[in-house]
């Protein structure tokens, strides 16, 4: 599977709007359809250059098969209107939480997993939880990493 974003490509600088140092909403993203037999998405956006081990910056899971973007600014709730639902991130909240890191340039690594199942879950849920959930019902994947180094 393909993921992009009309906001930065692949390897690129995130651009501020979507980080800590400016309005911190959500890139807009985009995925190829699924192979035959996906019945929801997962996203996750991580950074595994955090100094304590990968932050979470993103969970968004039941994400309709019908669906193939993520306008910019998702609103942090724990459901949205399509029936996806959000998970917790390591800022402790619900919903995007943008680069912000403490020095050099961190990867950001947004990955889509397309699914063969909708996700029977209440109540957030952590990265660990919802790869433990998902890891026998992944049918394909894509990711789309961006950069970000904050100004001094």
């Amino acid at each position: 599977m393909d993921l992009i974003s009309s906001a930065f490509r692949e390897g690129t600088t995130i651009p501020a709007r979507f980080t800590c140092d400016n309005i911190n909403v959500s890139p807009p993203l985009e995925w190829t359809e699924g192979p035959s037999g996906t019945k929801s998405y997962a996203l996750i956006c991580e950074d595994p250059d955090a100094p304590r081990g990968t932050w979470v910056h993103w969970i968004i899971f039941n994400i309709p098969a019908t669906t193939h973007e993520l306008p910019e600014n998702v609103p942090a709730t724990e459901s949205l209107n399509n029936g996806a639902r959000q998970g917790m991130t390591d800022f402790g909240s619900v919903g995007y939480g943008g680069p912000c890191p403490p020095s050099g340039t961190h990867r950001y690594y947004f990955k889509i997993y397309a699914l063969d199942f909708v996700l029977d879950h209440t109540g957030p849920i952590t990265r660990k939880e919802l790869l433990g959930a998902i890891g026998k019902h992944i049918l394909d994947e894509g990711q789309l990493m961006g950069r970000y180094k904050r100004s001094s």
